[in-house]
C-alpha cells in the first residue's frame, strides 16, 4: 500500500505531493514501481490546524480519480461523510485510523463493495494524547480491535469487508509499538486481514537514533517482520524498495516462485 498524501502537513513527506500535480506523479510512480493500493490522505490524524470536510473531499478526489484504473484506491479518512464521496468516485477501502471513533462510518461502508480498515488509537484526530499509558498494550490493542470490529458487523459491515491494524506509533510511544510489533501474532489471530503502518514511524528513528529521512533500512526491516508475524498489508513510502523485500519475504516463504532460475542450471 503506497502512500499519496495531498496534505501540507504530514510527518514524513513534508508536503511534497501536497500539490495536486505532483500527488498525481506519485501515483503514477507508485503504480510503476509495484504499489498494489494506493492511499490517499487529505488530513493526517496528528494534531493540526482544521481541515473541512468539503476542503479534504475537494484535496482527495481528482487523485482517486486518477489512481483508480492503476491499482486499489484507498481513502485515509475518519469522516463518513468523504468515505461516501470517495467510494462513489471509485475508492475500493476506507483506511480510518480513528478506530469507528464515529460509528456512522461503519455505515458509510456497510451496503457497499468497499473494505474498512479499524485501526487502534485513543485520541480524537487532530489532537494529542501525551503519555498514553496501557497494563499491556498488546492485549488492549487486541480488545479494542475486537470491539470496533463487533461494531462494524452490527451496522451492517460484512466480515469479508474489515481489516484490521493495531496503529503503530498512534498514541502508543516506542515500547508499546515494539511491544505490539513482536507480538502481532496475537493481533493476526483475531482472524482479519492485517495491515502494518510502519514506514518511517517513529519508534524506527528511536531505535535506532535515525532522522526522519534516514528510516528506509529500518522500515525494510519491521516491513519484514511484521509479515513473519502476520501482516497481509504494508503501508510505505518508499514502494520500490517495499516491494522488492515483500517478494523476496514471499520467496523465502513458499508463497512466490523467483522471476527466472539461471544459477547453477
Amino acid at each position: 500500500m503506497a502512500i499519496v498524501n495531498r496534505t501540507p502537513d504530514s510527518f514524513h513527506d513534508r508536503g511534497s505531493t501536497f500539490a495536486l500535480d505532483r500527488a498525481l506523479e506519485r501515483v503514477a510512480q507508485a503504480s510503476a514501481e509495484g504499489a498494489d493500493w494506493i492511499d490517499i490522505g487529505g488530513v493526517p490524524f496528528a494534531p493540526g490546524p482544521e481541515v473541512s470536510a468539503a476542503e479534504e473531499i475537494d484535496r482527495v478526489l481528482p487523485v482517486v480519480t486518477a489512481a483508480r484504473d492503476l491499482a486499489v484506491v484507498s481513502v485515509d479518512t475518519f469522516r463518513p461523510e468523504v468515505a461516501r464521496a470517495v467510494i462513489a468516485a471509485g475508492a475500493g477501502v476506507i483506511n480510518d485510523t480513528s478506530g469507528l471513533r464515529d460509528p456512522a462510518m461503519a455505515d458509510a461502508v456497510a451496503g457497499t463493495d468497499a473494505q474498512l480498515v479499524i485501526t487502534h488509537s485513543l485520541a480524537a484526530p487532530r489532537t494529542p494524547w501525551p503519555s498514553p499509558q496501557y497494563q499491556d498494550v498488546t492485549a488492549e490493542v487486541g480488545a479494542f480491535l475486537r470491539q470496533r470490529v463487533e461494531l462494524a458487523l452490527s451496522r451492517g459491515v460484512r466480515a469479508d469487508q474489515i481489516i484490521i491494524d493495531p496503529g503503530h506509533d498512534l498514541n502508543k510511544n516506542t515500547h508499546h509499538t515494539l511491544d505490539v510489533t513482536r507480538r502481532l501474532d496475537e493481533i493476526a489471530a483475531i482472524g482479519y486481514p492485517l495491515l502494518a503502518a510502519v514506514s518511517n514511524k517513529d519508534f524506527i528513528g528511536e531505535t535506532l537514533d535515525a532522522a526522519q529521512q534516514d528510516r528506509l533500512s529500518g522500515t525494510l526491516a519491521a516491513v519484514v517482520f511484521c509479515i513473519m508475524r502476520g501482516a497481509r498489508i504494508v503501508r510505505v513510502h518508499d514502494v520500490a524498495a517495499s516491494v522488492d523485500a515483500v517478494r523476496m519475504t514471499e520467496a523465502m516463504l513458499g508463497w512466490r516462485e523467483p522471476v527466472y532460475t539461471r544459477h547453477n542450471i
